[in-house]
């Protein structure tokens, strides 16, 4: 079989003929970005075949002067019969992600919607007990005298135990007279023992809670007899070089084999995680025997191993919305194998788990009175709204702009990534800021909305999203009927490349945009009610930690609203699930949540589409819904 050499990192692999370049360099365990998932749309997977000959298909997405020059999609190019090398660019945003601290995200929320210490009860619970020793002719076994021990203190229910627990028993009973601790989860009818130790380690407790992202992952370890938060982690959900959105995600996991990945990656991502905060306190991960995960519909498939295919086609089906109990085992997470592990409930294939779990987070979970709106601005845009009657939810194909995707220069906030921009009124030539205060490799999110909010009120951006032609400017390039604005020049940039948005870039950044008000707007109008009605809006995510509410609103990203009706409520997928971690009773909040919410599918609603038209405007095409900025 020919061999594949990938530098710089001069790593290696033996791949039959016909092998996608992709697959070779994943085969490999080298990282090649492809925001669209291997479809040869998005044109990142970029490589370099430094020796070899290929047989690919990259003509049309890169022009025949570069694919001339060797330059290749990784996802449109095969391996033949004989060796070759392979160059990879280094990867923008690979590096030095900008994560929220997320151990400040409990202040972020009312103090009255987090759990009170009597409503502390976790899914697992450590009990101690003091077994009596084996007596002649009593024909008792260790099982029956730890179960009759137990039913002392919990009544005459059924006591049961895996295998894998009870060949601990034997040994556990009599390294100190029969006292040990004794891990168990309690049902309507049954107790379900999943760990056993010697002697009294109740206080030995702890738990974690999850938010699986289609970026990031974080992971909270919790101190469950004080549910206390002693660390938290946060990094890269690993799929992100198989695809950037959820659609780019479904479409690489077709191939079983691909899935598999999928669910390696994420697994490999959270456990890191886990052993992370685990190390930071000291703790095995014997002594984590409560978990709760919470992700959107598609990362609990792919982190599952289900096949999510059937999400994206029509009637949009996933395989399931409510997992049942799970063990850790089962699922290949890195705690007591035998922990039954919670996933927050789905509503449908677009509005996930992330969501109920973040919904805790506001005064929506607990009715209160007048119309509250929940956003989480991501590359779905989920959309809550409701009050103490009615509760309604949709989600937005937002798409991955705001992450980078589409967007030629654009990226994750990573070091690197301009984040913030200033426009000279009068030469239109900007003054930026990074993150990490390195030399600029792209522009983030938060960059984009703030350039174009800057760009639109220095008049060197009309509502239509043209660049200022009649107006001389050194940032402004015109090229026939298109033009592009220099973010950076070439000798500013880590590239040495000059960095640019396009209107191309600025066109999708509004479709973006678009798509999120639009949907708000609509939910509204559904309930008969109009913007300014709105009691709260909660910002929900991580993106929502960056965001700057004065320039959202002026590109039209947000509503009009007086800034103290905003309220950004950090990682709600996150705190959500420790709410659900350490108390039964906020579990069933959720779970009536979810059975409350009516889910509204967009594309069977006529009228979205006139919305989101005339949300395709710098801020709308109905200026009289933005006042401040009009003014």
């Amino acid at each position: 079989m020919p061999i594949v050499t990938f530098l710089p990192t001069g790593k290696t692999v033996d791949v039959p003929p016909g092998t996608e370049l992709l697959d070779a360099a994943r085969i490999a365990g080298v990282d090649i970005d492809s925001p669209c998932g291997g479809k040869g749309t998005c044109g990142k997977c970029v490589v370099l075949i430094r020796s070899g000959d290929v047989d690919t298909d990259s003509l049309g997405a890169l022009s025949q002067a570069v694919v001339s020059a060797g330059n290749v999609l990784a996802c449109k190019t095969r391996v033949l019969d004989t060796p070759i090398v392979v160059d990879v660019p280094e990867q923008a945003g690979r590096k030095g992600g900008k994560f929220g601290d997320e151990t400040d995200d409990v202040n972020l929320i009312r103090h009255e919607l987090l759990p009170k210490n009597w409503q502390y009860d976790p899914l697992a619970i450590k009990w101690f007990v003091d077994v009596p020793p084996p007596q002649a002719g009593e024909g008792l076994s260790d099982f029956d005298r730890l179960v009759r021990r137990l039913q002392l203190e919990w009544g005459k229910k059924e006591f049961v135990c895996p295998l894998s627990v009870m060949r601990l028993l034997a040994g556990c009973l009599r390294v100190q007279n029969g006292q040990v601790t004794v891990t168990m989860v309690r049902e309507s009818d049954r107790y379900h023992i999943i760990g056993i130790e010697p002697g009294n380690s109740t206080v030995e407790h702890y738990g974690i809670a999850i938010d699986v992202g289609t970026t990031t992952i974080a992971v909270q370890l919790v101190f469950l007899p004080l549910a206390k938060i002693v660390a938290v982690r946060s990094d890269y959900n690993s799929q992100i070089w198989c695809g950037q959105d959820v659609i780019s995600r479904i479409n690489y996991a077709r191939r079983e084999d691909r899935r598999e990945e999928l669910r390696t990656r994420v697994l490999s991502t959270i456990n890191n995680l886990i052993r992370q905060v685990a190390e930071s306190h000291n703790v095995t991960p014997q002594r984590i025997c409560n978990a709760v995960i919470s992700a959107n519909t598609t990362m609990t498939h792919l982190l599952l191993g289900l096949n999510p295919e059937y999400i994206r086609l029509e009637p949009y089906t996933p395989t399931l919305l409510e997992v049942p109990y799970l063990s850790a085992s089962d699922i290949g997470i890195d705690i007591s194998p035998e922990s039954w592990v919670y996933i927050s409930p789905s509503v449908g294939s677009y509005v996930g788990g992330d969501i109920t779990a973040g919904l805790l987070c506001t005064d929506i979970a607990i009715g209160a009175n007048g119309f509250r709106l929940f956003i989480d601005i991501g590359t779905n845009g989920e959309i809550v709204i409701g009050d103490n009657e009615v509760l309604m939810t949709c989600a937005c194909s937002a798409g991955p702009a705001f992450e980078g995707g589409g967007i030629e220069f654009g990226m994750r906030a990573a070091i690197g990534a301009i984040e913030r921009i200033e426009v000279n009124p009068q030469t239109g030539v900007p003054n930026y800021s990074t993150i990490g205060n390195t030399k600029p490799r792209g522009i983030c999110g938060s960059g984009m909305i703030s350039l174009l909010a800057e760009l639109f009120l220095t008049g060197w951006l009309d509502g239509a999203g043209k660049l200022n032609r009649q107006r001389k400017s050194d940032a402004i390039i015109i090229d026939g009927r298109h033009a592009k604005y220099i973010i950076a020049q070439a000798d500013e940039t880590y590239s040495e490349k000059a960095l640019t948005i396009s209107e191309v870039d600025i066109e999708n950044i509004i479709r973006a945009k678009a798509a999120i008000y639009s949907a708000c707007s609509l939910m509204v109008q559904m309930l008969g009610c109009e913007l300014a009605d709105l009691e709260k809006i909660y910002i929900g995510g991580g993106f929502g930690r960056f965001l700057d509410i004065r320039k959202a609103i002026v590109i039209g990203l947000i509503p009009d609203l007086p800034h103290e009706k905003f309220q950004y409520i950090g990682n709600s997928s996150l705190m959500g699930s420790y709410m659900v971690l350490v108390s039964d009773d906020y579990r069933d909040r959720q779970l009536e949540l979810a059975k409350r919410m009516t889910y509204i599918d967009l594309s069977t609603e006529p009228s979205y589409m006139d919305q989101y038209t005339a949300a395709m405007f710098l801020p709308h095409t109905d200026s009289k819904l933005f006042p401040s900025v009009k003014n």
